[in-house]
């Protein structure tokens, strides 16, 4: 049997699944890799305001992004209209500047997981608002942030993993 379709490592879907909000991004990579995060773990990904690159068919294409088509992407206005598209979602919002670790978040299934612009992350007013949801990953070094992509991967994973959603695996 060919190396690549040789049976992976599964765990079973979990519903509700997380969702994964970028506020406008700007860097086409990190966006294509949190898509193939989301298709991998059947998140939802959402997309909101403005982008800093094109999503369309033609554009993802030519990226060489063959997964597309297995991510549940969603794009939002704004942030009030991906609220009014979920309105009884949790909010956990992730921020450079937090002062709780994501290791003292709780998380559900359901669960909206906000991050923000790589270059400024989330607005400050945003942050405000929801206070008590903010939560940053401690560096160990004197970096200003990670890689958002990196950041999401992190994340997302103690989330899979809190709501028990990677104790049953099998081959497939």
């Amino acid at each position: 049997m060919a190396r690549n379709q040789a049976p992976r490592l599964r765990s079973p879907l979990t519903l509700p699944p997380l969702h994964v909000v970028l506020v406008e991004p700007e860097i086409p990579p990190n966006t294509g890799n949190v898509a193939r995060l989301c298709a991998a773990t059947g998140s939802v990904l959402h997309l909101v305001g403005t982008l800093g690159f094109r999503i369309d068919e033609k554009a993802v294409r030519r990226a060489g992004i063959d997964y597309w088509h297995l991510v549940d992407v969603r794009h939002h206005l704004d942030l009030a209209h991906f609220r009014h598209t979920l309105p009884d979602t949790r909010w956990r919002l992730f921020s450079a500047s937090a002062e709780q670790s994501y290791l003292d978040a709780d998380f559900r299934p359901g669960d909206a997981l906000l991050f923000g612009r790589e270059s400024v992350g989330l607005p400050d007013d945003l942050l405000q608002e929801h206070r008590a949801s903010v939560f940053g990953i401690p560096t160990l070094g004197a970096v200003r942030s990670l890689n958002l992509a990196n950041a999401v991967s992190i994340v997302l994973y103690e989330g899979l993993r809190q709501m028990g959603a990677l104790g049953t695996t099998f081959m497939g």
